[in-house]
């Protein structure tokens, strides 16, 4: 194991993390979500947020494990702060010479993916990491990085803005003043919160909804629907043989084929209804006030637009399509419409199947 080295302006980045009086804190909710979103942008079991203090290594959130801190010696993110302006990224452990031997390698941990993005304060100063780890070797795509970025900076923001709230506390005589920055840093918040909400919602490769966003859609659809008595369809499309575009033309392909489905499903449903990335190949599509027929027809519509897509590669899609029956779940009008999709598939692909 290779302890990690010291950066040069080290007094002054342990000046920096003192004067945020965040170390050995209560946990808040606020960074907690953030690295909840971290874990399920880049699919691992563990993250944490991360402050590298003197001699230790301090987690102000953490999911997967119990830990609250440990020795500095045996912290991955006391690498990563070595390069602040970097992503860090340890695909397997068991192949960096830094990492052989480290306890939490070879200990109950099992780490054997690690990604990490320091932490910098406003003036530059690498206070700790948002991490994210697994007990497996895996990787990061180009957009699973660039969220990771995103919310590192999240995390940092709030970080500051804990340090601006203390510096209000101190003008609290000039009521006035007082009041004007904290509405400014409300709004401030505020739009944050607006910003991690979207996060949560969002596929970060297609822009479409995700599959939590449309749960909860499909959810308000099915009150709409038994309140007023008016028609509902769903359907999952799924692109067919997609492995093999990937394992033939790279995943780099393969990721603008979804984002060229993606745009599509955009515009078919832009005046009405609702297309989301339900997973991998995987998108499904909300139809409100549509019966099964029309719904059917719909799907049609855009299983040719798939046909026809200019990515100079032959791409199709199965669709399954499910109308709801009033009183059923919304997980039982899915799994409808997931039997349809596979008798699609069943059936040679490439076509549209509708649920009894």
């Amino acid at each position: 194991m290779l302890r990690p080295a010291k950066p040069d302006n080290e007094s002054e980045r342990l000046a920096a993390l003192r004067a945020t009086r965040l170390l050995d804190t209560p946990r808040e909710q606020a960074f907690d979500d953030l690295v909840k979103l971290a874990t399920s942008v880049s699919g691992t079991a563990m993250g944490a947020v991360t402050l590298v203090d003197e001699d230790r290594q301090w987690f102000k959130a953490r999911q997967g494990f119990d830990l609250m801190e440990t020795p500095r010696e045996e912290s991955f993110c006391a690498h990563a702060i070595l390069e602040p302006q970097r992503l860090m990224l340890v695909e397997d452990t068991l192949q960096d010479t830094r990492f052989a031997g480290h306890p939490a390698v070879t200990g109950e941990l099992g780490v054997r993916f690690y990604a990490g993005i320091p932490l910098l304060d406003g003036d530059g100063m690498a206070l700790g990491s948002l991490c994210v780890f697994d007990s497996r070797p895996g990787t990061l795509s180009e957009a699973q990085a660039d969220a990771l970025r995103a919310l590192a900076r999240q995390a940092a923001h709030l970080i500051e803005l804990r340090g601006a709230t203390r510096a209000l506390d101190r003008h609290m005589r000039d009521r006035d003043w007082y009041e004007q920055q904290l509405a400014q840093y409300s709004d401030l918040l505020e739009q944050q919160n607006a910003d991690l909400a979207e996060q949560t919602r969002t596929d970060p490769l297609t822009g479409l909804p995700n599959r939590r966003a449309f749960t909860v859609a499909l959810g308000a659809a099915i009150e709409r629907a038994d309140r007023e008595g008016l028609p509902l369809s769903v359907a999952l499309l799924d692109l067919d043989h997609f492995k093999t575009i990937n394992d033939v033309n790279g995943h780099a392909e393969g990721d603008r084929v979804l984002a060229e489905v993606a745009t599509l499903l955009k515009s078919h449903f832009a005046a009405a209804g609702m297309a989301a990335r339900y997973g991998g190949e995987e998108f499904a599509v909300l139809m409100p006030d549509t019966a099964l027929d029309q719904a059917r027809l719909q799907c049609e519509f855009l299983r040719q637009g798939i046909a026809v897509l200019p990515v100079g590669i032959v791409v199709s899609g199965s669709l399954g399509v499910a109308q709801y029956r009033p009183g059923e779940t919304a997980g039982e009008a899915i799994a409808r419409a997931d039997e349809a999709l596979y008798r699609a598939k069943r059936g040679g692909r490439d076509r549209v199947e509708a649920a009894d």
